[in-house]
Parts: C-alpha cells; sequence; structure tokens
C-alpha cells in the first residue's frame, strides 16, 4: 500500500470512528439541513434550520483531509461533494437519509486549488474548476457515490477558473474565469462526460471586470455573473447555439461608495423576480431586482452582513438566505420578503474562521 492510500485509508478510518460530534440528538422533523465548510478547523458542519423561524442548530461536525471550500450534492441528496482547495482534493459523502450527517465515502487527488464544483444534471457527473491549476476537469459518480480514481475528462483553460455550471438541459457547460477576464463555453455530453469547446469558446469580457460566479434564472435561459473586480452583475442570453450573449450590467454597490471591494457568490430567488451578490469589503449583499423578461436589472439596496461574506445560500423554498462571514465564522440568517425580496436579519450562530461555503438541504428529499 502506497503512502498516500494509507492516509486516505487512515482518514477513513478516523472520520468513521470520532468525526461525528454531535452537538444536538434532536430528530429532524422537516428541517432544513445546511452543511458549512470550516476551513481553519477543517471540517464540515451540519445545522438544522427551523423552516418556521429560521433558528439554527449545530448538529455535527465532520473532519475532512485538508481545508474543505466549495461543497455540492446531488439532485436525489443522496450524495454530497466537497473541494479542499489545500490539498487539491475532492471528496464525496453519503447522506443520512435520517439525520442528515455525513459518512466519507471516497477522496480523489484532482487538481491544484479546486474553487469550484458542480453536479451535472443527470447526477453521474461533478465538474470542477480550479483556480490555480488553470483547468476544469469531469468526474464520474459512481452508484454508491464514490468519485472516479482520474477525471474522464479534463481541458485545460486559464489560470483563476473560479466556477463551472451546466445549463437546465446539461447540453451546454460555463466556467467565468476572473483572471483572463474571459467566460469559457463548452457543449456537455451527459453520457460521456466529454466537454467539447464551442466556437468561438470563450467570451472576453472587459479588463479589470472578473466574472466569477454563474446563477440562472429559474424559469428562462438567462445566465447572472458577477464581476468580482468590476464590483457588479451581467445577465446574458443563452442563445441556441450555446452562445451566452451580455444583454444588460448593473452595480452592486451603493453610489457614492469609494473603498475596497469584491464581490463573491450570487443566487437568483427561486421566484425569479430578484437575485443577491456577496459584496466584500462593503460586507453586504446587494439586492438586484429582475424584470419580467429577466434581462434587465435594478439595484434596490445594499443589506450589511458579517465582515467578508464569501458564501451564501437560499432554502429551498425560498423563504430564508444564510450568509457566512468568512472573517467572523459567524453565520447569518435572514429572512426574504416574497414580494419584495427584502431582507430582515434574525440572528447570527457562531460555526468557526473561515467559514467558507455554506449549502442549504431539504430535509423531505432525503431517503427516496
Amino acid at each position: 500500500m502506497s503512502g498516500r492510500e494509507s492516509a486516505v485509508r487512515l482518514w477513513f478510518l478516523l472520520a468513521s470512528a470520532c468525526s461525528v460530534a454531535a452537538y444536538s440528538d434532536e430528530p429532524n422533523h422537516g428541517r432544513v439541513w445546511v452543511y458549512c465548510s470550516v476551513a481553519s478547523e477543517q471540517s464540515l458542519d451540519l445545522l438544522y434550520l427551523e423552516p418556521e423561524t429560521g433558528v439554527v442548530t449545530k448538529r455535527s461536525r465532520l473532519r475532512t483531509p485538508g481545508e474543505p471550500a466549495a461543497l455540492a450534492v446531488t439532485s436525489d441528496s443522496r450524495f454530497l461533494f466537497a473541494s479542499m482547495r489545500s490539498t487539491g482534493k475532492l471528496c464525496s459523502f453519503r447522506i443520512d437519509p435520517q439525520s442528515g450527517t455525513l459518512d466519507a465515502v471516497s477522496v480523489v487527488d484532482a487538481g491544484e486549488d479546486p474553487a469550484q464544483i458542480t453536479v451535472d444534471g443527470t447526477g453521474k457527473f461533478l465538474l470542477t474548476a480550479y483556480y490555480v491549476a488553470a483547468k476544469v476537469s469531469v468526474h464520474r459518480i459512481a452508484v454508491d457515490g464514490s468519485l472516479s480514481a482520474e477525471p474522464v475528462h479534463e481541458v485545460s483553460t486559464l489560470e483563476k477558473a473560479h466556477a463551472i455550471v451546466p445549463d437546465a438541459t446539461n447540453r451546454f457547460v460555463y466556467a467565468p474565469h476572473t483572471g483572463p477576464n474571459a467566460i469559457f463555453q463548452f457543449g456537455f455530453s451527459s453520457e460521456t462526460g466529454q466537454l467539447r469547446r464551442l466556437q468561438p469558446d470563450r467570451i472576453e469580457r472587459p479588463a479589470n471586470t472578473g466574472p466569477r460566479h454563474l446563477s440562472w434564472h429559474p424559469k428562462m435561459a438567462i445566465a447572472y455573473i458577477d464581476n468580482e473586480q468590476g464590483n457588479s452583475v451581467t445577465s446574458y442570453r443563452l442563445r441556441s447555439d450555446g452562445q451566452l450573449s451580455p444583454s444588460s450590467t448593473v452595480s452592486v454597490l451603493p453610489e457614492g461608495y469609494d473603498g475596497s471591494n469584491s464581490t463573491a457568490e450570487i443566487q437568483v430567488h427561486p421566484s425569479g423576480r430578484f437575485l443577491y451578490v456577496a459584496n466584500r469589503g462593503h460586507d453586504s449583499l446587494a439586492h438586484v431586482s429582475l424584470d419580467t423578461a429577466g434581462s434587465e436589472m435594478k439595484l434596490v439596496g445594499n443589506i450589511a452582513t458579517e465582515s467578508v461574506p464569501r458564501s451564501f445560500d437560499i432554502d429551498p423554498a425560498g423563504n430564508w438566505l444564510l450568509a457566512a462571514g468568512e472573517a467572523t465564522g459567524g453565520l447569518e440568517v435572514f429572512r426574504i420578503e416574497q414580494e419584495t425580496g427584502a431582507l430582515h436579519s434574525v440572528g447570527v450562530t457562531a460555526i468557526g474562521p473561515k467559514l467558507w461555503w455554506v449549502l442549504c438541504v431539504g430535509a423531505p428529499q432525503f431517503g427516496r
């Protein structure tokens, strides 16, 4: 057995034996399950979100082989995946259908600094964008949730690949890159996991734009990409040939603000009527309204958050937004007004320093 295999085996044994440090033994009773990447603790934390009140309760902590960052879940909510940015590994976990706790399934070497991961529409492939390795990859997901040791396909792009997201049809995949100010475009085979460069294979954006993360409109073929250096969000129409066509751009900062800032996460509300963008520096969530056609945007306002809101997520019902403060380690819960999209803070829970990612999963989906 090689040294690497021995280290992986030791991690699995430790994870199985002592990783679940339970904070609460209460049954779920329909709560939303919330998973957090705590980089400084090298752990994945599970919390319960009470859907009526927004109160969160710590449930368990799972140690990881590196600093966990991006999280993704299969559509049937049976398996969760995490990227380890410090060690270049990808990990998969089985989700207990009763408690939501995680059991380690596999860990594979992937590439330097895997910044973001997404499960494709079939649940058969894990897509990864690498910030330092300057590539994107596709790993097969087996029926038991384990990842293929080697990618089924890998494509060199450029440095600072920051996201990789398929469209609703699963026929196309897009990878925003913050450094080269480009969005790479691919055709995708849901049978083989192969990526095919479209022509042109990328959208060039102006200098100091920094396209970072992508979120789709829930009802229309429109993508929204936040611009890390441009402190803005741009809407893109998806053409039948897979090309993204820029439509409009709006600032995510209040008029007159001249301090430092960079955007992080973007999420469209399930209603398709508004979206949110995280501002690091201004330390706020930008609330942006969408017109009925989905392309025109308007900045409604900014809501103060914990320091350095790197990640946030919206619960499946669209009632709550949970924002992770990277600098403070606090997870803040906001109630979402359904008609206006306005946010109201209901409390902050201390999780741990370098709180990098938060993912909400509806517990009723489990056990299928």
